[in-house]
């Protein structure tokens, strides 16, 4: 399947993903367009999918892709997704994230949806 390019330059759209999958580790939630949503779920189930294998270099290749942010405790999304994110589905083989219609957006009528770890 082809990436959606959503509008953007390469670079700009890889730092949106980061950005974003950083902010619904962190968050368990997140609002946004539907496009930017289905993207984003592919990104986020490849990561915990990364998180649950015990390969000996997962930890350097999430690292590489996620954003050094915190959340309000003081946790990195690293240790977020390794500590609590990936033992919560260690059960499960796929289909970690909800992507739920909202509707349109007032300003542009965008199309939004949330997307959030089931």
């Amino acid at each position: 399947m082809q990436n959606r390019k959503l509008g953007r330059t390469a670079d700009h759209r890889k730092a949106l993903l980061r950005n974003q999958a950083t902010q619904l580790i962190l968050n368990g939630k997140l609002t946004t367009t539907e496009k930017k949503a289905m993207e984003l779920r592919s990104v986020v189930d490849g990561l915990i999918t990364l998180a649950q294998t015990n390969d000996f270099n997962a930890k350097r290749r999430a690292a590489a892709y996620l954003a050094p942010q915190s959340n309000k405790d003081g946790k990195s999304a690293l240790s977020v997704l390794f500590n609590e994110v990936a033992p919560k589905y260690a059960g499960r083989k796929g289909g970690y994230t909800r992507v739920t219609k909202l509707g349109v957006r007032r300003g542009d009528a965008a199309p939004v949806a949330t997307i959030e770890l089931v």
